[in-house]
Order: structure tokens, then sequence, then C-alpha cells
């Protein structure tokens, strides 16, 4: 496929994603020449961001930026997991520590078997958010949990903070307007501009997002539709300048009659959006519903999207990454998470390969990175198929009709033997992003049934409340997520 090792790519795309890619190949590769081409015109689209702890993982563990950097410029809020108005219980959390897992000392099941009830205080990280407190209290600075956490970040600032970081590590940034796009067989040439410049690479990376202009446009790659698992297919977006409102640690998810609306917490602002099935409600009358739900909110817009992915996300000598792979609704904010799992992939694709990838290892990464889009998929249908909160026709046809996918012996070892460790067995290759926890979240969460080998002891019920007790007092004396902001800019703190 590749005649001589890799020695220059170009990413086709300037939003976090384009950004992202470039600035991991140049770390992980400091020899290669990158470049990331963008277009101002185009713009991006520039709603809030959540993310999964992968991020903040890649960032400073696998790429080595600053925290400190990365607070002042790109000033995120923490992120412990969400907060669901979802199934049968007033709410529930999904963090991403093993809340639901792990096991108390002294009792013979792991958590997920004690939460009949409330599942507040089933880890001290869920407790926190139950009480929306953020990190434990250090003598006035938090005591962040390592692992505990993603960040909410305005698209914008993300991408400011990318763009320095790409420039100090040797990345080149262009702003032109791709004309044409130049083919050689099945592979691109070169990337011509209105402005009449050629753009030759070794490999393309396609971060262009909804448009695919490599992968789609001039390849035809073929798209995978999940539209027999996920139904929605817009977005009415807003939101209202933070006045009184506390900052929340977690994103919240809650049950509309047609989908879901999100809220995400950024510092000064609070973005709030209607995901819905344009087959089901109008886009005014989602508007309306989410307005009536929120009078404070703003001008809102209308966002068109197809759930899915592409058949193959390397194509000759073209990579397709972030929205130009695959996209799906922000439910579990996959987004970021999705591209730091096809970012490793592909450094070790170039890495094992020696930078000259061989047929064999592009039908393996191909098969890897469908694999987690599918996992996504399939994770995100069993939010559709057991929400019993509503009696919509939306949702009674979510129940209905919902696949599952590649879950389908997870679930029905779930059913029959509850929330038991030895499920992870049976999870579908690529699942990864959210292990057994976040399967466990959500089915306890949605008080899905199982058929139970009998009832916690009187002495377990009393470990497990002393247990419960113990996070959530621990919880009640811990700082918000506006005193951590104020303490880790004090001249005192050392991010660590």
């Amino acid at each position: 496929m590749f005649s001589r090792p890799i020695g220059s790519i170009l990413v086709l795309g300037g939003g976090s994603a384009g950004l992202l890619a470039a600035l991991t190949l140049r770390r992980r590769f400091p020899a290669l020449e990158v470049r990331v081409v963008r277009s101002t015109d185009l713009g991006t689209i520039g709603v809030g961001e959540g993310t999964t702890v992968l991020f903040p993982e890649h960032l400073f563990r696998h790429l080595g930026l600053s925290m400190a950097d990365f607070f002042s410029i790109a000033q995120p809020t923490w992120k412990l997991g969400l907060r669901f108005f979802w199934g049968p219980r007033e709410r529930f959390f999904y963090t991403f520590t093993n809340q639901f897992d792990a096991r108390v000392t002294d009792l013979p099941l792991a958590h997920g078997f004690y939460c009949e009830e409330s599942c507040d205080d089933s880890d001290l990280v869920s407790a926190l958010a139950a009480r929306d407190r953020c990190f434990p209290d250090g003598g006035g600075f938090p005591k962040i949990i390592p692992g505990s956490f993603g960040f909410h970040i305005e698209n914008q600032k993300l991408i400011a903070f990318l763009e320095i970081a790409c420039r100090a590590a040797g990345v080149g940034i262009s702003d032109a307007t791709i004309e044409r796009v130049e083919m050689c067989g099945e592979n691109v040439a070169a990337l011509l501009t209105t402005a009449g410049e050629r753009m030759e690479a070794d490999l393309f990376v396609d971060a262009s997002g909804f448009r695919a202009e490599l992968i789609g446009r001039a390849l035809g790659e073929p798209w995978v539709s999940f539209d027999r698992a996920l139904f929605t297919d817009r977005a009415v977006i807003g939101g209202w300048e933070r006045t009184t409102e506390p900052i929340l640690p977690y994103t919240t998810a809650e049950t509309m009659d047609a989908g879901w609306a999100w809220q995400i917490e950024h510092e000064h602002f609070i973005n709030r959006g209607y995901v819905y099935a344009s087959s089901a409600i109008s886009d005014d009358a989602a508007r309306d519903e989410l307005v009536g739900k929120n009078p404070g909110i703003g001008d809102t817009r209308v966002v068109k999207f197809r759930s899915g992915r592409v058949a193959r996300n390397f194509v000759g000598n073209v990579v397709a990454v972030g929205n130009s792979s695959g996209f799906v609704e922000p439910l579990e904010a996959t987004a970021l998470g999705q591209l730091v799992i096809e970012l490793r992939i592909l450094g070790d694709v170039l890495v094992d390969t020696r930078l000259q990838p061989t047929d064999s290892m592009v039908a393996l990464y191909n098969r890897m990175v469908g694999e987690t889009w599918d996992a996504i998929r399939d994770f995100l249908a069993i939010h559709y198929r057991f929400n019993t909160r509503l009696d919509t026709p939306f949702w009674r046809q979510c129940r209905a009709d919902t696949e599952v996918g590649d879950l389908a012996d997870f679930l029905a070892f779930f059913a029959e033997n509850g929330p038991s460790g030895m499920g992870r067995r049976l999870l579908p290759t690529g699942s990864e992003l959210f292990g057994l926890q976040g399967y466990l979240a959500l089915l306890i969460g949605m008080r899905v049934p199982f058929r139970s080998s009998g009832s916690a002891s009187q002495e377990e019920r009393r470990i497990w409340a002393d247990f419960a007790a113990r996070n959530g007092a621990s919880a009640k004396r811990s700082l918000t997520v506006a005193q951590c902001l104020t303490a880790v800019r004090h001249p005192a703190w050392q991010w660590v």
C-alpha cells in the first residue's frame, strides 16, 4: 500500500479533532512533517463539549501537556460524570469510577447488588456528585482524585489551547480553502486550494467533520447507518450566561418527550440542548419544549446530523478521524474519547510498521475502529431500550424497536445474574471506552430487573449502610466546583 515510509502528514481540518490528531502524531513521531490546513470560512459547530477520563489522560499523561496552561487557556470545569433524569428513579449518577463493580470489605457481593434503593453513595465520587461537590477539601485546596474526572470545555477555547500546543510542537498550520482533491488511483495525490497552492503529503488525515471531504466525497467510502439503534437526528441548541446558578460537577441528561436534553456546565455559561427525532416532533415544537423547561434560554439553532460511521476509516493514504470517521449523538460525550482511541490505534499501526503500513495492518485498524464505533452504538442503544420514564410515542417506539446489536448475550446474562463481575467476559470487542462500570451504571440506574439469588442479609445491609454513610459524610465536607476553581488559581497552588 505504501511504497516507502511516511515522511509527511497533512491534516485537513482545524477543529479539535484535526488539531489533536496533528499534535498527537507530531509528539509520537517528532521527525515527521505534520501540517494542518483549515478554512476559516467554514468555522466550527461551536457547542460546549464534555469529555470522559480518556481525554485528560491523553493530554497530560500521553502528550505531556501542561495542566496549568490548559486551565489558563481552555478554562474548563471538572466533570465527575453524568446526572440522569432517566428511568424510574428520581435521578441517578454515572461516574467514571468503579462505583458498581467494586466490593466493600466484609461484603460478599459487588456494590451493584446493594443498590435497590438509592445508589447515590455507592462510592465517594458518586456521593460528591449527588451533593454538587467536586473534590475533597485538603485544607482549602482540592484533593483531586486521579482518574475520576473529565472536563466541560467551550469548543473555541479548546481549539485555542490545542493550536498553541500544536505550534509549540512544530506543527504547521495554514489557512486555505480546498477547491479540488487530486487523485492518483485510489490515493490522494494533493489538495488544490482556491489560491492555486498544491499541497502534497504521504498520509492525509481527514478531520473535515461532517463534510468528510476526503473519506466521503473524494474516496466515496460507504456510510454505515446506526438508524436501527439510534432514532434521533436533530438537536436544538441554546444557553444563557450564568448568574447565581451553582457550577455543577456533571453533565445532566434529562428525558424529553421525543429524545433528551443535555446541560453542560461552563464557568460563565450554561449550555443546553435537546436531541430529538424529527419523525416524532417538529423543530418548532422541540424548541418550545426546551424553552418551556428553560425560560431563560436565549437564541437557539437547529443542527441536523446522522448517526453512523464510514465502513472503513483507513482507505488508501487517507485516515478519517473525528466526525469524518463517524458520529453519534452526545449522550455519553464519546466524541473526544473515540478520537483518542482512533489516534492511539493509528499511532500503534505506524510504530509497528515503521511508518510503512501494510495491507493487513490497515485492515486490522479498520476492524478495531469499526468495533469501537459499533460498541458506542450499542451502549447508547441501551439508554433508549430500557428508559421507562415517559410513555410518549417516541419512547414506546424506543422500548419496542431499539436494536442492541452485540450486547444481546451480555444483557441476557445480566437478566439472570445481575451485576456480576463475570459479565465483563461477555462485553463485545471495542467496549473498553465504558468498561463494565458503564454498562452496570445504566442498567442499575434504570432499575433494569434481574433475577436475584437472594436478598441481602441484615448484617450485609448494615455494612452497606455504614459504607454509604461514610461516603456521604465525606462528600458533605468537600469543595464545590467554584471553590476548586478559586483554589487552583491561588499563587500557592501547584499542579501535579
